[in-house]
């Protein structure tokens, strides 16, 4: 069985990815609108009669954006903290579920693990997705590389990891400094270089996907960056997540002896879920 992944957008305007199964799949996050969120999916080919839930991983709006629009729209169970929902989006009462960090929530063919993060919020959480022993891994919105971090990284075959800025690009930039020390100060965000030393120290033997997520605008180059890590990517396929479009799908396919890996060309991506 494949499992199937790509980021519907990624950065400061919108976080949302899509990962499951041709039968099962869940969304992490829907910070843009319904309406796009639909467009790009069908652009992709993904019907969304095969999401079956939304996770949310805090309440800042460019992750909760179109959550309350499309859980309301397809009577989508949402998967968010009290503590965010306390902060976050407007939901009719039965589709909000609770979950706890470390314990592991099934939805059809898949099995969703949230842990814990350091961010600026009120009760940030990441998520592996994982099915027939693939895991895909979302993890964006980290101010440091704890042990929870490293822990859940080292069993991914598959990541969407956070290299959100240039730490000399932050530095000389125009952002106020208060602006720059919540960023780099251990509940905001990755530098390139925090998130190239997880990659290299901590990747699975298994890793054959690395999807760099969150870019700034300002602080950042979509080129420097996936130059960068491909200089260490032995074999191992880098993309960008992007701010204003999605990538292509990606897949993951269980081998008799090994994960056999391929990436979906965009000939077969339209009508693929249909």
């Amino acid at each position: 069985m494949a499992l199937y992944f790509t980021s519907l957008n990624s950065g400061s305007n919108g976080n949302c990815y899509y990962v499951g199964t041709k039968t099962d799949a869940v969304l992490i996050d829907v910070g843009i609108s319904c309406r796009e969120t639909e467009k790009r999916m069908k652009q992709l080919g993904l019907n969304m009669q095969t999401v079956k839930a939304i996770f949310v991983s805090h309440e800042h709006g460019d992750h909760i954006k179109g959550v309350s629009t499309l859980a309301n729209k397809y009577s989508l169970p949402v998967y968010i903290t009290a503590k965010t929902a306390k902060h976050g989006p407007r939901l009719i009462s039965h589709l909000a579920k609770p979950f706890t960090a470390k314990e592991m929530i099934t939805i059809g063919d898949l099995q969703v693990t949230p842990f814990f993060k350091y961010h600026d919020a009120s009760d940030p959480h990441s998520f592996v997705i994982n099915c027939n022993g693939i895991s895909i891994g979302v993890l964006t919105d980290i101010g440091t590389v704890c042990e929870e971090v490293i822990h859940h990284f080292k069993q991914c075959h598959a990541v969407f990891l956070e290299a959100n800025y240039d730490a000399t690009m932050l530095e000389n930039g125009k952002y106020p400094i208060h602006l720059k020390n919540r960023i780099r100060g251990g509940h905001g965000h990755l530098s390139n270089k925090e998130a190239l030393d997880l990659f290299i120290t901590h990747r699975s033997p298994n890793l054959s996907h690395l999807l760099l997520s969150h870019l700034s605008k300002e602080n950042n180059s979509p080129e420097m960056v996936e130059a960068l890590f491909k200089q260490y990517a032995n074999g191992i396929t880098i993309a960008i997540a992007h701010r204003h479009r999605a990538t292509e799908i990606f897949s993951i396919s269980q081998g008799t002896n090994n994960h056999a890996i391929s990436k979906v060309s965009s000939s077969l991506q339209l009508g693929l879920f249909e």
